[in-house]
């Protein structure tokens, strides 16, 4: 139980973030052909949604210890924060790469949005974080 858990913390979480990154950099290979200067403002933008992949390995890390022979409570609390952290990561990672990629398009028809589209892009990655705090409450839990 525990390992399912695990591998889906880390697993979907990875996916959403190749799913988020990949959005961002088929909008930036588009805007490259209108705005090919604008590369450092697609690059920070289609590296955002990588952010939900990491914060699958760090809760990972959280759990670590509970895993050489878990209880029932941690392993169902181990699987109960892999479900958490892997859904809410894909959902996170997928619609912050539609803000970042809307964010690319509008930079590449040379649009001041920079600064804007990061505020914007800030709200899934809000709901990304709490999976880390709330993986860590859990954690501390059933230790």
């Amino acid at each position: 139980m525990a390992y399912v858990g695990v591998a889906l913390m880390v697993g979907l979480a990875g996916i959403a973030s190749a799913v988020g990154t990949s959005i961002c950099g088929q909008a930036a290979v588009g805007a490259m052909k209108k705005n090919g200067g604008a590369f450092g403002s697609y690059m920070i933008l289609s590296a955002l949604p990588g952010s939900q992949g990491l914060y699958g390995f760090v809760c990972f890390f959280m759990v670590q210890g509970m895993l050489a022979s878990p209880t029932m409570v941690q392993g169902a609390a181990i699987l109960g924060a892999g479900i958490l952290v892997g859904i809410v990561n894909l959902a996170a990672a997928i619609y912050q790469g539609k803000v970042c990629a809307n964010g690319i398009v509008a930079v590449g028809n040379g649009h001041d949005v920079m600064g804007k589209t990061l505020i914007l892009a800030a709200f899934p990655e809000l709901y990304a974080i709490l999976t880390v705090a709330a993986t860590f409450l859990i954690s501390s839990i059933v230790k």
